[in-house]
């Protein structure tokens, strides 16, 4: 007998999964990488390639993945994971405060730390994900998605500034001490909201069965044109997504002449439009959207394609002059952003279960790569094409209309990516409305 969906407590636990993970992350890209720079004084590539580096170790995924598909439980990776992530954590602490009298080891022992913090978050993340993907009833995955989005957000939120109280005045001490406080809660509580969520298994006889080597598997999920279009669609979308991270503030400095105070609004705007956008999807696809509205592959091509015309109205704001409502776009790049992002996760839910519970976890990583790779070049790539361009152009404002219009083009191409991919049927159990399937398989180009 399959067990049940997960209830929106079980939901919401696992959410403070991710609100654990969020605390201890933030850490490293937010108050260590201020403390390298500032008060050690270290070159900005420093903290820059740290964090690079802890994104480019999430090409593990499908591997940490497969793990838990080899022993058909979630939890203990989950459990490991957040051990590792906040070990690396901590260990990211001393080093910052060993690099301050012994530079070289200080250094030597930050790449390790960042390594194993990307290892943790990987492999706690990847089968957290897929926990939910197999718990979940189709018609809640929007609203599950948001939540555990908008849960570590909170925990980057509720994190940073109490990290920042206990920090001052500032010492090498402190920073440890604040860093290996958050990690010990932040393991505490994912251990505590993880348990006894998972059901007990009831498929004795797969799990009997033989395993097939790790390359095997992966070789199957990417040789399946869907998987490997998805993965294509992800790495695409998040590229795009994540290119204007570190360039739009910059932006509305140089050509609009506005503040630090009123940039950082201005982000704040778009986080804005992110969450109303998340919470829009996740009312909709939980069934007041009906069948068409619904549709989670809906959701994503419109984000996508919306996303695409509010960076090309943004791209236009800066060519039409300082006069231009900067705020407007900027709120619909988050709105589109938002609806994007957690209709990409539910569907990447329903996509997981599509070659079966043994490959569940091997698949969802392989998205999981694309997405951690993705986002951990955009954001870079997007500051080399802005310079790149500014040393073509005379002019800044062209520079940086050139660059938010290429990230245009890849979210019109990821939109066309997202008509194409097929969702997989619902399981048994889940609920799904089959006038919602009809439709989504009306939009597949097959």
């Amino acid at each position: 007998m399959a067990a049940a969906p997960f209830g929106w407590a079980s939901i919401v636990r696992l959410g403070l999964v991710q609100t654990a993970l969020g605390a201890v992350v933030v850490l490293m890209t937010s108050t260590i990488n201020r403390v390298m720079v500032v008060e050690l004084a270290l070159p900005a590539i420093v903290p820059g390639g740290l964090v690079a580096l802890h994104y480019a170790v999430q090409v593990l995924r499908p591997r940490w993945g497969y793990g838990s598909d080899r022993t058909g439980r979630r939890t203990p990776w989950i459990v490991g994971g957040m051990a590792a992530l906040a070990l690396g954590g901590f260990g990211a602490a001393v080093a910052t405060a060993l690099a301050e009298t012994h530079p070289a080891a200080g250094l030597a022992l930050a790449v390790l730390a960042f390594l194993t913090v990307g290892m943790g978050a990987g492999a706690a993340g990847t089968s957290l994900l897929v926990l939910l993907a197999t718990g979940v009833a189709a018609q809640r995955r929007g609203a599950a998605a948001t939540i555990v989005w908008v849960m570590m957000i909170a925990g980057f939120a509720i994190t940073a500034p109490l990290a920042g109280h206990f920090l001052d005045p500032f010492s090498g001490a402190r920073l440890m001490a604040v860093s290996g406080t958050v990690s010990l809660i932040a393991f505490a509580v994912a251990v505590l909201a993880v348990r006894g969520v998972e059901p007990a298994r009831t498929d004795r006889g797969e799990a009997g069965t033989p395993k097939r080597p790790f390359a095997q598997v992966l070789a199957q999920v990417w040789a399946e044109p869907e998987s490997r279009r998805f993965t294509v669609f992800i790495f695409v979308a998040m590229l795009a997504y994540s290119g204007q991270e570190l360039i739009l503030e910059p932006f509305a400095g140089l050509v609009f002449a506005m503040s630090p105070g009123v940039t950082t609004k201005l982000a704040g705007l778009q986080h804005g439009g992110v969450l109303a956008g998340m919470l829009m999807v996740a009312g909709l696809t939980m069934g007041i959207g009906g069948p068409v509205l619904g549709s989670l592959k809906l959701w994503t091509v419109l984000g996508c394609a919306g996303s695409a015309l509010a960076l090309l109205g943004i791209a236009g704001a800066g060519l039409l002059g300082a006069d231009f409502p900067l705020r407007v776009p900027v709120f619909a790049l988050g709105l589109f952003n938002g609806i994007f992002a957690v209709a990409a996760i539910g569907s990447m839910m329903a996509l997981a279960g599509a070659g079966g519970e043994a490959e569940r976890g091997t698949r969802m990583g392989v998205w999981g790569a694309a997405q951690g790779l993705a986002f951990g070049a955009g954001g870079f790539l997007g500051t080399v094409a802005v310079d790149a361009a500014r040393l073509a152009t005379s002019r800044v404002v062209d520079a940086y209309a050139g660059v938010f219009a290429a990230e245009a083009v890849l979210f019109m191409f990821a939109a066309v990516l997202a008509l194409r991919i097929a969702h997989a049927p619902a399981t048994r159990g889940s609920g799904t409305r089959r006038a919602a399937s009809a439709f989504e398989a009306t939009l597949t180009a097959r």
